[in-house]
This record gives C-alpha cells, structure tokens and sequence, in this order.
C-alpha cells in the first residue's frame, strides 16, 4: 500500500516524495488509518519495521490540519533514551518539513544549562511536539515548567525497553497529568505480562496491531563459541588478531561487564570506546560521533544501542553474554547487515547460558553454528540443550483486542476531527 492512498495531508505526502518514501511498511499500513481514525493503537513490531514512522505520519498530519492549540503541547512521544529521543527528532524534522505551523522540542538528561534553557523556552511557547525521556520529562513537570492538561497525542515508544530501565513509575506519574481525551499509542518489541498489564492501564479498548518478529536476515552469517567465562576475552583477542577490527560492537547485558571488557581490550591497544547509562549525554554523544565517524574501530555496549540506533555499516556483532531473550537476539545482531550489507554475528555461550540459547535456535529454526576454539585456549564445555520445563498449571483470562489491526464494528469515535 502506497502513502498516497491514506488520507495523511498534502504537506505530510509532499515530504515522503521528497525523501523518496513510497510503500508503506506493513506496520505503517496497519497503524497510520487506526491512528488517523482516532483509536489508541498498542502495536508489536521490533526495530526496523518503520514504527517511528507508523505513529508520527498520522499525528503530524492531524496537527497540522486540525485546530490545536497554539499555546500547549500537543503531543507527547516519550522515548527510553537520549540517543533514541534524538532520532526521533531527526524524524520529526523531517517528516514536518512542510509543516510551518508545527513546531517540536526533544527534552533528555544529561545536557549543561544552555540546553536546559533551550527546552524551557520551547515548552513555554507551546511546542506541538515534545520527544522527552521519562526521568527528563517528569523533573519538569514537578517544577512546573510543563502543563500536559491539554495534550492531545501521547506515544509511548519502547515500552518494554522503559520497563527494563526501571522507568514504570515515572510513566504512570506522566500518564496522570494527561486528560482523558488524549489518544494514545503505545508501542513494544516484545509483550509479556508486564507490558499487558501497562496497556491495560494505559489505553483505553485500543487496537491491538502485532507484528510476528522477524527472524534475522539470511545474509548474517552466524555463529557460536561454546565457551567458559574466563576465554570469552581470549576468544575476542584471537578474533581481532584474526580479522579486521573496524566496525565492530560487543554487546553485554550489564554495564559492568561493559566497562571491564573495555578496559581490558584498551590494554590490548585497541582502539575502543564503551555505551553505557553511566555517560553523561556529552559523552554519549561523543562516542557516536567517533563511531560513526570511523574514530573508534570497536564499540562494547549493553542493550542501549542494540534498539533503535541507526548505523548501517556494522561488519561485526559480538554478543559476549547470550541475550535474554530470542527478540533482543534479533535486535542485537540486527545492527549488522544492513543495507544490503553483508554482516557476522559471533556469540559467546557459557555453561549457564545453554538454555537460552537452545531457546534462541528454536526461535531460528535452525542451529547455529558452534566454533571449534581457538588453538591454545583449552576446550569448552560440552553444548547440551536443555528442556524446558512443562507446568501443569493453566492460566486464565484473556486480553481483549482487535488483533492484527482488523477493523472493528464499534462506531468511530472522530478523535481525528479538529479541536479546539
């Protein structure tokens, strides 16, 4: 389906041209109509699937032809991080650039007075659009620098990326300030109990649009190092000897293991730079900037760059501790091959591991392949896949959707029409 055929206004239509945006993505295809009709939308699609797109196309078309509000926030996308946050502000601008009569500001941590500033001067004026993280975002609110009574579009953007980052509270504190009216979209990678739940509270009967996740593109040529803990730096020095050592990121899952791998690959005289929630946004900023610059040839980082963070020339993913699951797998090695790039992704497994990464294979419908180790460094454990436990126990309830973005025959309720 093309963008031509939804009924998103001329300025939004004129600017997909000039980007050179035609087919919509099947998430876009089933959230812009729903969104532009009014519903709230609770849609499941991992990164990559055009998800910033599917929310901010309809809702910027909506503000500029309706009658908003030209001394309030319209509109809330909050976002888990500053990096992510920042992206969606690039999006922003691009998407409105036709749009003269609305205005946005990105609010995030992490920044000295003069950006501060910046964003108080925004909020004040009325931005349409405010692209905020939650810890930011909510520091405003207690000293009144920000009123959301008026706010008609909030978007929560990787709910199950806030929830990891412990950022629950913040949420449903923000969600209080918004009036009754406001439609909401929430999206999410993945949707276990606890993002139900946060749906549940959230959205009022929304239509519920869930892409299946899509296994990691064939032109990843994957692998595995069966391994113990104390030969996964020793496996990564033997690759690097090995190899090209540009473009390269090694994922871990706590930031503490981040720091320590980086440490010691800087006393192997690599040149390297870690990602971490402990940066502050000046530093954050400045280590993608030297990646992405080709300044540093080897990025270890925990989750907050495998979702959402565009770099498209990845030759290498390391992923030193098995993901938590088959969905951040995907996310995490997804940072490779695109483009029409050809990619590697390497895992290192450790005894404690092999379940989840039995787990992971299922999902891929495949084996990985495993890596003889490396000469001189001793053999690994023996790879054994484990089963999953059965329960006997049944669960009960039901979530109540309209799944997959079918229409339903409840009457519209013209949110899409302008106000005042």
């Amino acid at each position: 389906m093309k963008f031509e055929e939804t009924y998103l206004n001329d300025n939004i239509l004129d600017a997909l041209y000039d980007m050179r945006f035609d087919d919509m993505t099947p998430i876009q295809e089933k959230c812009i109509p729903e969104i532009l009709d009014g519903y709230d939308v609770l849609g499941v699609a991992q990164t990559g699937t055009g998800k910033t797109a599917a929310y901010l196309l309809p809702i910027l078309s909506m503000l500029d032809d309706g009658d908003y509000p030209k001394d309030a926030i319209n509109c809330v996308i909050m976002s888990p991080t500053r990096e992510l946050a920042q992206q969606i502000d690039q999006a922003m601008q691009g998407f409105g650039y036709y749009l003269d009569g609305v205005s946005s500001v990105a609010v995030y941590g992490g920044n000295d007075g003069g950006r501060y500033d910046q964003e108080l001067r925004g909020m004040r004026l009325g931005a349409d659009v405010l692209i905020a993280t939650p810890g930011r975002l909510l520091s405003h609110l207690k000293v009144g620098n920000l009123d959301l009574s008026r706010c008609s579009f909030f978007v929560l953007d990787e709910a199950d990326r806030m929830l990891d980052m412990g950022f629950s509270e913040d949420i449903m504190r923000i969600v209080k300030e918004l009036p009754a009216t406001c439609q909401r979209v929430m999206f999410s990678a993945t949707m276990p109990a606890k993002i139900r739940e946060l749906a549940v509270s959230l959205l009022h009967d929304p239509v519920e649009i869930k892409l299946a996740v899509s296994k990691p593109a064939e032109k990843i040529q994957q692998s595995a190092y069966v391994c113990y803990d104390p030969q996964k730096l020793k496996i990564v020095e033997h690759l690097f000897k090995a190899g090209d050592l540009q473009r390269v990121i090694i994922f871990s899952g706590k930031k503490d293991r981040v720091k320590d791998i980086t440490r010691q690959l800087k006393r192997m005289k690599i040149n390297c730079a870690e990602m971490h929630s402990d940066l502050s946004q000046a530093e954050r900023d400045d280590v993608m900037y030297r990646f992405k610059a080709g300044q540093v040839d080897v990025l270890v980082a925990t989750d907050i760059v495998s979702r959402g963070i565009d770099i498209d020339d990845i030759r290498i993913v390391i992923n030193y501790d098995v993901p938590h699951d088959a969905e951040d797998y995907v996310h995490r090695i997804g940072r490779t091959a695109r483009a029409d790039r050809d990619g590697v992704a390497i895992t290192f497994v450790n005894e404690a591991e092999m379940g989840k990464f039995h787990e992971i294979e299922h999902f891929l419908g495949k084996e990985v392949l495993k890596n003889p180790m490396p000469e001189g460094l001793g053999e690994g454990p023996e790879y054994t896949k484990r089963e999953k436990k059965r329960s006997n126990t049944r669960r009960h309830g039901r979530w109540h959707s309209h799944g997959n973005g079918k229409r339903h025959n409840r009457p519209r309720n013209n949110k899409s029409t302008p106000r005042s």
